[in-house]
């Protein structure tokens, strides 16, 4: 029997190729393998076309033009944007409400919520029945709710001025003042932070225990546990919060649309409402989408300096800084 030298054997970085026909039997099983993940995936494309790129676009190309909801959009170039910034007192008042709003409501929301989980993260008995207490707010109806909190800030027969009364407080106008029309929402908006409690209760579950034990070997106490433990790993928790509530609140609509009307002076008018009352009160449907055009825009150079910034306060297990 003849026997291989060294030469004839093939090295163990040959691979010998795959039969035709095995080759041809893979490429068939990989076209069928797509077309079927992309018939499963059409109904979701079909949507996002024709419910969000759709209108994205249409608003885009809107925005520059004049339109009052009937005939053909007449095509004005950058005028709306033009008018937006010179000559809109409404557009900067209603980005002063909303940024104010922002800088009340997300700080107190992300304290609020984590605190929240931290404490309904504790093995107590009865714990789930508060979590489910906490998290059902944020499933109410927006107008249901506004219209809850109407008769709490009510002046004279309100539950929050009949409180605040039994210790000799006088009762304050909190819809009616332009000073406390503000803090009055961002109070009632907190009322919901139940859905951001589930969240961050997800995230607290996540950190490994042994971290927790290590520190108490160590003798670290409740606060540099929580600096140097629970707040790094948080971390990416709280950022991604952070984004979403910063993109909800320069949606806020509902609550004052029914609870305000964008008063009293103003006070409540925020960017959303603006934009409603341009396209379906004045008819101004171009001029209305140019405004959703620059909301666009400024969510997204916010949401850009969030995401650069988070460098220096986001930590991801196993990233090397």
């Amino acid at each position: 029997m003849s026997q291989l030298s060294v030469t004839d054997r093939p090295s163990s970085g040959d691979v010998a190729p795959a039969p035709k026909g095995r080759r041809k039997r893979r490429s068939s099983m990989a076209r069928r393998e797509a077309l079927t993940g992309l018939l499963w995936v059409q109904a979701w494309f079909i949507g996002f076309l024709v419910f969000t790129l759709g209108p994205i676009v249409g608003a885009i190309y809107l925005a520059f033009t004049d339109w009052q909801g009937r005939g053909l959009p007449r095509f004005v170039g950058g005028r709306n944007f033009v008018e937006i910034f010179t000559a809109d007192p409404l557009f900067w008042q209603s980005l002063k409400v909303t940024g104010i709003f922002a800088l009340l409501y997300l700080p107190a929301s992300l304290v609020i919520g984590l605190g929240m989980a931290m404490l309904m993260n504790q093995k107590l008995i009865g714990v789930r029945v508060f979590r489910t207490i906490y998290y059902l707010p944020s499933v109410l109806s927006g107008v249901a709710v506004a219209i809850l909190w109407n008769f709490v800030f009510h002046r004279d027969y309100g539950i929050l001025n009949g409180l605040m009364g039994l210790f000799g407080v006088p009762p304050v106008p909190w819809l009616q003042d332009p000073h406390w029309v503000l803090p009055a929402l961002a109070i009632m908006q907190l009322w919901g932070v139940g859905s951001s409690v589930i969240i961050y209760l997800g995230g607290l579950q996540g950190i490994p225990t042994e971290l927790y034990e290590v520190s108490r070997i160590d003798g670290a106490g409740w606060w540099s546990t929580l600096r140097h433990v629970t707040l790094p790993m948080m971390s990416p928790v709280i950022f991604f919060q952070l984004v979403l509530g910063l993109i909800a609140t320069f949606q806020i609509f509902t609550q004052a649309y029914v609870m305000t009307g964008g008063g009293p002076d103003y006070g409540s008018y925020f960017y959303a409402l603006n934009i409603y009352n341009r396209a379906f009160v004045e008819l101004r449907l171009g001029y209305a989408s140019a405004l959703s055009v620059v909301l666009f825009v400024i969510i997204v150079l916010v949401t850009a300096v969030i995401f650069k910034t988070s460098r220096a306060w986001v930590y991801y297990a196993g990233e090397s800084r």
